[in-house]
């Protein structure tokens, strides 16, 4: 298969879909493997490294999308791709199709296979794909988060930690999953008080078990989470439905409730945000502010650290992508029964439950049913 990597064009976003060590993986297994030139330039890869590995270096994206059967990328293609897909194209990248309507509707018009790695599910109901990103998102919003409580970002000017004699920062966090757990450890670490809310109780016992008394669980619910931001200094939001719009459970009300300066990061704005105020910012302009409250809303925060993220994000994809290539993708789904969990879009239709609940107009369609 022609296997195909252009540059990321987000905003800031120097991630890369593979690595010169994927490429030597893919080229091994007898795939071609197009690369744009520059593409890895972000994540600190050079073209020479993609050339050695087996690459076939293109000048332009154009190039690589025109020719490649599959293409691998990091982030959901931009508008400026739409023209550029093709029919039967396998597109296996981070779609976030539900709060994206004019994506959703290019992929279903070009009949592009799309492969979203946050929705594939493993049998164990784990999330492979997402949980690497999610780990490094759920630290970096506790380090942006402290960041923009400086008073010179506008925040009202409190360190996490405190020091002795000083009161230590509140850190609420909504969601016990993967985000909310990392965001758990580095708050923790970086000397916190710290309560997290999640509606799953195991989930909570979990980090009872491995945090203990640095940090107070709740279940969540709106007396709790008002009760609880009420007094927060840094709020941060780690919901999520696979695929599914993230549920607004930071209210715009309870910003008149909270201090002036505090800080809100919503780093399940790529499905929406969970916070009503909440809309998408990215590195070049992080923030906002409602109501004396920072808004930091970025779409691609492990962007920001792109060397660890892609090295962290491919180790998890090349597994599946590697089944993807070598039997197609339908027939990679019979071999590994967990793949058609990632198929968002095929031949024109939704194949995604909770993709197709955000869009109603759409014909849905069971995979299994379809090949």
């Amino acid at each position: 298969m022609r296997v195909g990597c252009v540059k990321e064009i987000k905003n800031n976003e120097f991630r890369v879909g593979l690595t010169p060590d994927n490429v030597k993986s893919y080229v091994l297994a007898g795939h071609e493997v197009l690369i744009e030139e520059g593409a890895g330039e972000g994540s600190g890869f050079s073209d020479e490294e993609y050339k050695n590995a087996g690459a076939v270096l293109k000048a332009t994206a154009r190039e690589v999308w025109e020719s490649a059967e599959m293409m691998v990328k990091v982030k959901e293609p931009l508008p400026q791709e739409y023209g550029l897909f093709h029919e039967g194209q396998i597109l296996y990248t981070y779609l976030h199709l539900a709060p994206d309507p004019e994506q959703t509707k290019a992929l279903l018009d070009g009949k592009v296979k799309g492969v979203a790695y946050e929705t594939l599910m493993e049998t164990d109901r784990s999330l492979p794909l997402l949980i690497p990103m999610s780990q490094i998102a759920g630290r970096l919003s506790i380090q942006e988060g402290a960041k923009y409580l400086e008073k010179r970002f506008g925040g009202e000017g409190v360190l996490l930690s405190g020091v002795p004699g000083t009161p230590k920062a509140e850190v609420v966090v909504l969601g016990a999953g993967t985000v909310g757990a990392n965001a758990c450890k580095l708050a923790v670490g970086m000397g916190a008080n710290v309560t997290v809310l999640d509606i799953n109780l195991k989930r909570l016992e979990y980090l009872d078990d491995l945090f203990g008394s640095r940090i107070q669980t709740l279940v969540s619910n709106d007396a709790n989470i008002e009760r609880s931001v009420k007094n927060a200094d840094l709020v941060v939001g780690c919901v999520l439905i696979p695929g599914g719009s993230a549920p607004k459970l930071f209210k715009k009300e309870y910003l008149k409730e909270m201090k002036k300066g505090s800080v809100f990061v919503d780093v399940a704005i790529d499905q929406g945000g969970c916070g009503e105020t909440s809309r998408v910012t990215s590195h070049d302009d992080p923030i906002f502010i409602e109501d004396g409250v920072i808004h930091y809303c970025v779409g691609n925060m492990p962007g920001a650290v792109p060397r660890t993220s892609t090295i962290a994000l491919t180790n998890a994809t090349l597994r599946y992508g590697l089944q993807i290539a070598s039997s197609g993708l339908e027939e990679a789904c019979r071999k590994n029964e967990v793949i058609y969990s990632a198929i968002n879009t095929y031949d024109g239709k939704i194949t995604c439950r909770n993709v197709a609940d955000a869009y109603p107009e759409y014909e849905y369609a069971d995979i299994h049913t379809l090949f």
